[in-house]
Parts: C-alpha cells; structure tokens; sequence
C-alpha cells in the first residue's frame, strides 16, 4: 500500500538538447508536497533542463511523519536530490519555496551550486509567534496541531481551482514549529556564505509570513549578484497561483543568464 499522497510524489524530469546539463532541484514547503513545485517542474523540462523535485522527510504520507521529522531530516532531503543532480549534470540551480527557499539558501552556503531562486522565503516567525515558540515543546503535547489560519481554506487563494487541486496538510504541527524557527535561525546565519547568484520573488498579496522578509535576506546576502522580483495577483503559494506564469519565466530567464546558455 502506498504511503505517499496519490499525486504528492517527488519527481525527476530528464533534460534534452543543450540545457541537458543543467539540473534544476525544486523544493516545497512546510507541510506541503512536491506537487506545488510539479508546474514550475514541468515549465523549466520544456526548456530542456533536468529536473528533480525532492518530498522533504515526514511530508505527503501523514501529519504523523512530520512530527517525527527534525530540520536535519529536511536538509538531508535537499542533499539527497543535489547528489542526485550531480550524478548527471554539470550545474545545479536550487529553487525553493517558503520553507524550501530557506533550504536551498543553506545548502547553497555549503555546496557548490550555480544560482538559487528563493521564492516566499521567510526570514523569521512573526512576533506574535516569537513570543510563543519557546515553549512549543511544552504547547505541542498540549495540542499537537494548529489551524493555518482563522479563515475558511483557501479564503486566500486567488485561484479557487488551483487550491482544489493542492495537496499539503490542512493543520500545522506545532512541534515542526519549532524545527522551522531554528532553520530559519541557520538560515540567518549562514546568509553571507551564499555567493552564488540569488533571485528573490516574493508576491505582494501574501499575508502568510513578515512583509519584510526579502529585504532582510536580499540585504544579508553575500552575492554580488542578487536580484528582487514582487508579484501581484496570488498569494504565498505562488508556484501555483496566476503569478506562477511571471515567476516560472522569470526562473527560466535567470537560470539562463546565470548559466550563460541561450
């Protein structure tokens, strides 16, 4: 019997034609699945790049796995699909939503990679969760799960249908919680180690994290070449809402010109 989500699994798109050598390893977010970053998967193999879209450890089987799951198993996901990659391509692009934006940015500190495209990525809890985030460990065996919000599920889509077909978990793990805060606090940290090209793209309809997120990271960056893209029209998911067409082409030109084909 299968453990992953019908439709959650991870993914490996081989490359054609000149772009063959380039991989492209995409990675979702907290809670959600390899299926949110399947479209821009798909986008970037039509340009004829090699593609790995990696499951992060405890996601798309049950909230359960989750809980079990440490940040150390979430980056070691991400290391998993970078030696994938570097089996069979030449240079590697890492493009990461939320939580996978600040994945891809720790490992572009610790492994040679060409350029990364950090996507929603938070740089901190906002206060409010602060104040509350050290005592999770106590807060999660009181109440293992939070709602995501105070609204109806996807209240703040601006594509009904694309949230109808989205796969993530309909709770937050109030002990994954705290995993999150502390890779946000590598993250933080490590910062100045990424000298590999970064591209930002954040939307300005997403309410989800700290407005002012990209400014932080694009300031503590240590690349020279760093770029900041704002969309409109779709919220923190946008791999998946109408900005996704903007965002896709914008990854595709970036990978591009960083990788000096076409």
């Amino acid at each position: 019997m299968a453990q992953i989500i019908p439709t959650a699994e991870p993914f490996f798109f081989p490359g054609k034609g000149d772009n063959a050598r380039t991989g492209c390893l995409v990675t979702h977010g907290f809670t959600g699945t390899p299926k949110e970053m399947r479209w821009l998967g798909e986008y970037l193999n039509k340009e004829g790049y090699t593609v790995c879209g990696v499951r992060l450890a405890g996601h798309a089987t049950q909230p359960e796995d989750m809980i079990r799951s440490r940040y150390s198993d979430w980056l070691a996901s991400v290391e998993d699909g970078y030696n994938i990659l570097r089996s069979c391509t030449d240079q590697i692009f890492l493009l990461g939503l939320s939580m996978g934006g600040i994945l891809s940015l720790i490992t572009a500190s610790r492994f040679p990679v060409r350029g990364v495209v950090a996507m929603s990525t938070p740089y901190k809890l906002p206060d409010y969760l602060q104040r509350k985030i050290k005592y999770v460990w106590i807060l999660s065996k009181i109440k293992p799960y939070i709602p995501k919000g105070k609204n109806e599920p996807g209240s703040d889509w601006f594509d009904k249908a694309a949230f109808a077909q989205h796969v993530a978990y309909s709770q937050n793990p109030v002990r994954s919680g705290g995993e999150l805060n502390e890779l946000m606090a590598i993250m933080r940290g490590c910062l100045s180690q990424v000298k590999a090209p970064v591209l930002l793209i954040y939307s300005h309809d997403d309410d989800y994290f700290v407005k002012g997120s990209m400014d932080c990271i694009f300031d503590e960056l240590g690349s020279q070449d760093k770029q900041k893209l704002w969309v409109e029209g779709g919220g923190h998911v946008i791999t998946e809402e109408p900005t996704r067409t903007v965002v896709f082409k914008a990854a595709a030109d970036f990978i591009r010109r960083v990788s000096g084909a076409g």
